[in-house]
């Protein structure tokens, strides 16, 4: 009996290292890459959009919105740990889809934010709560006793007995530890001691169309960021400065180079991450991908340039590294084994296009299913495309030698503002042979808003620069 239990013990312990061959490996990613999936423990794309990250016991505790790729729909509030900001691991549910009520299924929960009160010790949630049709919006507010949850929703945020009836929001915690709710147009609102309801407006509207509200400090001067009101579509955001947050305000322009879209993101948080040298500000913006929000949307993490009061995100940096030590931020180089699109190893089915783009050789196709195929003996393998209005999603695989799928992503390569830029690169595996396939998925990101406006791609095609490959 003991030797068939050992037996089964060894079987299922082999079933499990197998299942977990694509799993995100501890402490392998070692920097942070915008703009392509990352993964957990677990080997799972992460998903927690619209977030903010609480610092707590020497770790970062980062909560998002859940997603599916079928619909907008409450999804659940993730929770993830990292004690580096590179590698996650997921922790929970932070605050699971309710069985009815006001987060129930077929509701809207987003733009999550947690802040620890600072007298209480108690974690607070807030987040926009809506109907699908966005007609029923409200602040909601969640508590926990310990950060990963879970949480308790205990409804909408009161001011004066009457809900905040507002969609877009965010949080700001100042170094009193003050919190203050921020809502779309750049209200901002003063929670209560306990963080439960609001005592005050203590600023008024800065202008319209302000979305995505963003909020952070440095020193005496407080900077506020907003986005246009383009739907799912990325746009430049914009920011404000002041030495107190009565105001006044003064606008001080872009974030990033105009038509850059922010990098193709929108602002969602602000971390500020302080060491022995420096402080970095850690910009957090999202780069959403309707509908395919769980596989394709992904994050532009990015550090903040200061020259006076003025800020900017001059350059997009790929991957960058942090050492949470000094607080000293770094661009890192990505060195790999280059393969470009004409190289005899890389075998195509389907039409496929050779062309140049600022100079830049580019394989394009938009057939359904057309695909391109590399076998690799390594340890990571990496995807660089040029991003354009017109192409679409494309499926990424990899099998291993005996022609197992190992992994399968859907990767969004539209991009209304084009660029060159890494948009896909797998964990770090056990050295092997392995064969990746790229191909045309033959979808492409769309949506429409409340006015009927359409958004989004003009086309199916897929626009690969090179494979990068870790031996």
């Amino acid at each position: 009996m003991k030797k068939h239990r050992l037996t089964i013990f060894i079987f299922a312990l082999m079933l499990l290292q197998c299942a977990n061959i694509f799993a995100q490996q501890a402490g392998k990613t070692d920097a942070i890459y915008s703009g392509l999936p990352w993964y957990d423990q677990n080997g799972k794309v992460v998903s927690a959009h619209g977030a903010n990250i609480v610092q707590e016991n020497g770790k970062f505790y980062l909560f998002g919105e859940a997603h599916s790729d079928t619909s907008n729909a409450f999804a659940g509030f993730n929770c993830y740990s990292s004690k580096d900001l590179y590698n996650w691991k997921f922790e929970s549910v932070a605050l699971p889809v309710q069985k009815n009520g006001k987060l129930g299924a077929n509701r809207v929960g987003e733009r999550v934010k947690v802040m620890k009160n600072p007298f209480s010790g108690e974690f607070i949630m807030l987040m926009h709560v809506d109907t699908l049709g966005y007609k029923d919006q409200f602040v909601g507010y969640a508590t926990a006793k310990n950060i990963a949850g879970p949480y308790q929703f205990k409804g909408p945020l009161l001011f004066k007995g009457k809900p905040i009836k507002k969609w877009d929001m965010g949080t700001f915690q100042d170094d009193d530890g003050t919190g203050y709710l921020l809502t779309h147009g750049g209200m901002i609102h003063q929670l209560s001691k306990d963080f439960k309801s609001i005592i005050a407006e203590i600023n008024p509207a800065i202008t319209t169309g302000f979305e995505s509200p963003t909020l952070f400090r440095k020193n005496n001067t407080y900077y506020f960021i907003g986005s246009h009101l383009t739907s799912w579509e990325k746009n430049d955001n914009y920011y404000y400065t002041a030495k107190s947050l009565y105001g006044p305000w003064t606008a001080r322009g872009l974030l990033a180079p105009k038509d850059k879209l922010t990098w193709n993101s929108q602002a969602t948080f602000v971390l500020k991450i302080s060491g022995t040298k420096d402080t970095t500000f850690m910009f957090m913006g999202d780069r959403w991908s309707f509908p395919k929000q769980l596989s394709s949307a992904t994050y532009v993490w990015q550090p903040i340039t200061f020259k006076g009061d003025s800020i900017s995100i001059p350059q997009y940096l790929n991957a960058w590294t942090i050492n949470l030590n000094t607080g000293t931020a770094n661009p890192k180089s990505i060195i790999r084994k280059t393969i470009l699109p004409g190289d005899q190893t890389i075998s195509l089915t389907g039409n496929w296009k050779y062309s140049t783009i600022d100079s830049i050789s580019i394989i394009r196709s938009d057939e359904t299913k057309a695909s391109l195929s590399f076998k690799f003996n390594g340890k990571q393998i990496g995807l660089y495309a040029v991003l354009l209005p017109d192409n679409g999603y494309a499926k990424v695989e990899i099998r291993d030698k005996k022609g197992k799928t190992i992994m399968s992503n859907i990767i969004d390569l539209y991009s209304k503002s084009p660029m060159l830029q890494l948009a896909f690169l797998s964990p770090v595996l056990p050295k092997s042979d392995y064969n990746l396939t790229v191909s045309v998925l033959g979808e492409r990101p769309n949506w429409s808003d409340k006015r009927k406006s359409l958004y989004g791609s003009t086309g199916n095609n897929i626009t690969i620069a090179k494979l990068i490959i870790q031996e």
